[in-house]
């Protein structure tokens, strides 16, 4: 009977999982986990033991025989692959490397390469039982293979327990200890955490210091350590009137005594992609309410020279949040903490660590990204480690264009840097097709540029393809449609083509898969008769496009031609509606070039200009423009 118990209530568990995201398309599953941790911290040597108790639901339609976990500490040690790649790629991450000259080259030596044994990462695990029954399991790197005794059948729940310990890394890359702003801890991908299995299998790659690809889910996390540590994070602390540390309600004391030298602090959190926590002896925390209830936190080192800066940023935050609810949705979740810590800004569930020994404009900056990654990330949850221009791509736009609101002296064209970056790595042939695995990318210039500004360009140009409004409501429509899932690129495409009832899959194809370019001219303008002059347009890039034209004449007066792209099958509506538009046949990809008459002498023309929003990528903006 207690077997009996136990099957039907890890069944119902699975069943609730499946009705957390509102998917639509026909047949969409993903796997479900519940987490429960608690976790011993010794803040002196800089480690942890723990148990966990993993509940994983299968709502695939395989019978699994193996599971996988990340091991992501891991990483942080000699040897590893992540070390390897540091050694060889021809432009690693500054952060990450030693620089030396040596006869006058410049050469660099992975930092993991040096670590010590009491300065490496590692998470190892023991005890691991499914059902009370020991597992067999081989470590390979960051991932740990499991065979199941139990082989787990569709929409049916399996409970995993363990022990486990691990090792804060001396800070390297985000995650570890003792960070150059001297912040304690900085614990991201900390625990043994589940690989994900989704429609195209399982997702067991080794851990190269870039993206990730998580399992929605539970955490019920208890993490103990010295008393003197303010902890900040994932969730919502339940026992905040037994900590303190500026988490208890007003007026309550936290009741202590001497003998005691530890507070456990109980975290918890519901449909989130992981469990990220930070801790310091000298944090200061405060709080700030932000929009509809959410109330945000601000963890921080009490060091004079930052506090002023940590102090304005807490209502531009709520600004920050705001605009993001406006212009693409709620945030999901009760509370959000901005807390200093790793080597830079990342993104975590409901959280996020930045480094915050920065001037105003990089404190807010980095906020507004890290903070639009709930958004695009952790409520739109794409595959990252294959798809990380929608992830990194879509937070750039939408955090750039925010900026430009909340820091208007910012300027005018928020999106002219990620135009410039990609123009310099086309010039250079360095780019590679977005498609390329984010891990995978020859040079950490190429990913870097295609995942942020490829990204971001990405939906500036859509908005030049369909209009801004169009794009927009697109944005609106995909998160209302694909929150707490796993979207794919595909899935955004077909939303603005529902949006739009433009048809979109060459601009997919050719943007995401290809590293062909854009490149538009105008070619000759001639008169051919009274009152009538031949404008003759060259297609030199392999992508084709739909074209804006602004004419301008000679009396400053403008009208604009627009024509369509024939595999778009659909007619922009008019982007500038204080001029008049002749809207002229198709252009299709096949035809090298176009020739259209305008009915005006030729000596009447002061200037021609193909897009005038320079929204369009056209690598050589020169041979765009005709001028008298």
């Amino acid at each position: 009977m207690k077997k009996l118990i136990l099957t039907l209530t890890l069944t119902l568990t699975g069943l609730i999982s499946v009705d957390a995201h509102n998917n639509p398309n026909p047949g969409y599953w993903q796997q479900h986990v519940d987490y429960e941790m608690d976790v011993k911290v010794d803040v002196k040597k800089f480690t942890y033991k723990g148990t966990q108790k993993l509940v994983y639901t299968n709502n695939s339609n395989d019978t699994l025989k193996n599971v996988y976990y990340h091991l992501y500490y891991n990483a942080f040690q000699p040897g590893s692959d992540m070390d390897a790649l540091l050694n060889s790629i021809p432009d690693p991450d500054s952060r990450m490397v030693d620089t030396k000259n040596i006869r006058g080259r410049k050469v660099t030596e992975s930092k993991i390469t040096k670590l010590k044994p009491d300065e490496i990462g590692f998470v190892k695990v023991s005890d691991l039982k499914q059902n009370g029954q020991i597992l067999v399991t081989k470590t390979v790197g960051t991932i740990l293979e499991v065979e199941l005794k139990e082989p787990l059948a569709p929409n049916t729940s399996t409970e995993l327990t363990m022990t486990f310990e691990g090792q804060a890394p001396k800070m390297v890359r985000r995650s570890g200890r003792q960070s150059k702003e001297g912040v304690a801890l900085s614990m991201a991908q900390w625990f043994p955490k589940m690989a994900e299995f989704d429609f195209e299998g399982w997702h067991t790659e080794q851990y190269l210091g870039r993206e990730f690809h998580s399992v929605w889910g539970n955490f019920d996390v208890k993490i103990t350590i010295d008393k003197e540590y303010t902890v900040g994070g994932t969730g919502i602390l339940v026992n905040n009137n037994e900590v303190g540390h500026g988490y208890q309600d007003a007026g309550t004391e936290v009741a202590t005594s001497k003998k005691d030298k530890t507070l456990t602090w109980h975290f918890k959190a519901e449909n989130v992609l992981d469990f990220t926590w930070a801790a310091d002896n000298n944090y200061i925390h405060d709080t700030y309410q932000g929009p509809n209830g959410v109330k945000l936190h601000f963890l921080y080192k009490n060091n004079p020279a930052i506090i002023e800066n940590w102090k304005k940023l807490q209502p531009i935050t709520a600004q920050l949040m705001e605009f993001f609810n406006e212009n693409v949705g709620e945030y999901p979740y009760e509370q959000y903490s901005v807390i200093q810590g790793g080597d830079g800004g990342m993104e975590y569930s409901m959280c996020t660590l930045i480094t915050g020994e920065r001037n105003f404009e990089s404190l807010v900056g980095v906020t507004a990204h890290e903070l639009a990654h709930s958004w695009f990330q952790h409520a739109l949850a794409t595959n990252e480690t294959k798809h990380e221009w929608i992830d990194e791509g879509f937070t750039t736009f939408i955090s750039d264009l925010a900026m430009v609101k909340i820091l208007p002296e910012q300027g005018s064209n928020p999106f002219a840097s990620n135009y410039k970056s990609y123009y310099k790595l086309v010039e250079k042939n360095m780019h590679e097709p977005l498609s390329t695995h984010s891990d995978h990318y020859l040079t950490n210039r190429a990913y870097s540029t295609s995942a942020y500004s490829r990204g971001a360009i990405f939906l500036t140009q859509l908005s030049y393809i369909i209009g801004w409004d169009n794009m927009m409501a697109s944005l609106k429509k995909f998160y209302s449609d694909y929150k707490f899932s796993h979207p794919t690129p595909n899935d955004f495409k077909r939303t603005a083509e529902r949006v739009s009832g433009a048809v979109l899959d060459w601009y997919m194809i050719d943007w995401t898969l290809t590293n062909n370019t854009i490149d538009y001219a105008v070619q000759f303008v001639e008169e051919v008769q009274k009152n009538q002059t031949l404008v003759t347009l060259e297609r030199i890039g392999r992508s084709g496009m739909p074209l804006d034209i602004l004419v301008v004449y000679e009396d400053d007066t403008m009208e604009t031609f627009y024509i369509p792209y024939t595999s778009m099958h659909w007619t922009k509506p008019n982007q500038y509606v204080q001029y008049e538009r002749t809207v002229l046949d198709g252009w299709g990809w096949a035809q090298p070039e176009y020739k259209f008459i305008i009915p005006k002498a030729k000596g009447s023309i002061k200037s021609i200009m193909i897009d005038p929003s320079q929204f369009m990528a056209d690598v050589n903006q020169e041979n765009n423009l005709y001028q008298k």
